[in-house]
């Protein structure tokens, strides 16, 4: 029974070939959008945790001030000073790292070449609390911290835009009026979640920077890197008293410095990229509410198209129930059909786009049955009162029509 108004309703799609296609896009477009736009929207919101995990893992971000995260942030507070990193690093337990940061922009030169770059005084903890291995060479050591020795280490885009396919290493470097011997190189890390190039980097000992390139002991930011996942809530209350009462903040006044925790960062940037696709795809859904449409009008066209051949078919005998599967049946065809263009079309559309945006493609099998059994439904729903139409004529008054 099934399969005859199966075998009916594609033969009353082949009569009506062009017809049937311009039906079909309604949908097509509907689902591959719908498809597209999550399964992009998906790919950008993994791509923006992989680039918030190149930063490091359960990390804290101490910064002077109530400054926005990100660059660009500014503030009014005192600086950090080492003591300040000292007295963390005397405190805090089930940390595996507590890393100060203090950057300026600097134009590096080796031979005739030179690039403008980010420079960055730090310690040995930058490497662990970063998650940033080496390529090759070294970290600094505790003696070229304590005194302040000129040794750097250096990104990958500096090892291609400076040495290009020659060994750093051992070579010296200089950044503005002094030059420090390269003793490590970095693995490549690429762009960051805030679009700047990771890679573009050269570190010196915190004392070298401050003494032979800044001029000042301030530090601008302290990464603290947690062991545990569960201790983080726990290691940021730890370090706020310790900077509290470094910085001799007063019970019930304001921190004048923050904390932020790049967990809850990464989740929240996550949870706005999901938002943002849901919006999309609803926005791209109302295309398959304008197919559905397209086709009840075009099955209400098929049906006064039909009229005498539906009235024939009640005289002879057909129930209205058999009437009724034979129409509904075509409207769920013609929509199936559309689904399944439309899954392949989105799918194909999502995959250019992630390399082109450089995202991952996260095709999601859950998606993709969504879509199929959406443009089932909307075939049934488009398609049910035509259908009924059909099979409540009167098939005296059908046989009458011309």
């Amino acid at each position: 029974m099934i399969w005859e108004a199966v075998k009916l309703a594609i033969s009353s799609i082949r009569r009506n070939a062009l017809r049937s296609v311009l039906t079909l896009l309604g949908i097509v477009i509907g689902v591959a959008a719908v498809i597209a736009m999550v399964t992009i929207g998906s790919g950008a919101s993994l791509k923006v945790q992989e680039n918030l995990a190149k930063l490091g893992s359960n990390m804290l971000i101490a910064r002077p001030g109530q400054s926005t995260f990100g660059p660009g942030g500014a503030s009014d507070s005192r600086a950090f000073e080492e003591r300040d990193v000292a007295a963390l690093k005397a405190n805090l337990t089930g940390v595996r790292g507590v890393a100060p940061t203090a950057q300026k922009q600097a134009k590096v030169v080796f031979g005739a070449l030179n690039y403008d770059t980010s420079v960055t005084g730090t310690n040995a903890d930058y490497f662990t609390v970063q998650d940033w291995t080496l390529a090759d060479g070294r970290v600094f050591s505790e003696g070229e911290e304590r005194s302040g020795t000129s040794v750097c280490v250096i990104g990958s885009t500096i090892v291609s835009e400076l040495f290009g396919q020659s060994d750093p290493l051992g070579e010296r470097l200089r950044i503005g009026n002094f030059s420090c011997e390269v003793i490590g190189r970095l693995e490549s890390k690429g762009q960051s979640a805030f679009g700047s190039d990771q890679d573009s980097i050269v570190l010196l000992p915190m004392r070298t920077y401050q003494r032979r390139l800044s001029g000042n002991t301030r530090i601008s930011s302290i990464s603290i890197s947690v062991i545990e996942q569960a201790d983080i809530p726990r290691v940021q209350r730890d370090a706020e008293d310790v900077l509290r009462e470094r910085r001799r903040v007063a019970p019930g006044e304001d921190d004048d410095f923050s904390i932020r925790d790049m967990t809850q960062i990464a989740n929240t940037m996550a949870a706005t990229t999901t938002i943002m696709t849901g919006l999309l795809g609803a926005v791209a859904a109302v295309s398959l509410l304008v197919g559905g449409i397209g086709i009840m009008n075009i099955m209400l066209v098929s049906v006064t198209e039909r009229t005498r051949e539906i009235g024939i078919r009640l005289a002879i005998g057909a129930l209205e129930r058999q009437v009724l599967s034979q129409f509904l049946v075509e409207s769920i065809v013609l929509a199936l059909f559309g689904g399944i263009i439309g899954i392949l079309l989105g799918l194909g559309l999502a995959g250019v786009a992630a390399v082109l945006m450089d995202v991952p493609f996260t095709a999601d099998p859950q998606v993709v049955a969504l879509a199929f059994l959406v443009s089932a439904l909307i075939g049934v729903v488009f398609g049910y009162f035509p259908a009924r139409r059909a099979a409540r004529l009167d098939p005296i008054e059908a046989l009458r029509r011309e």
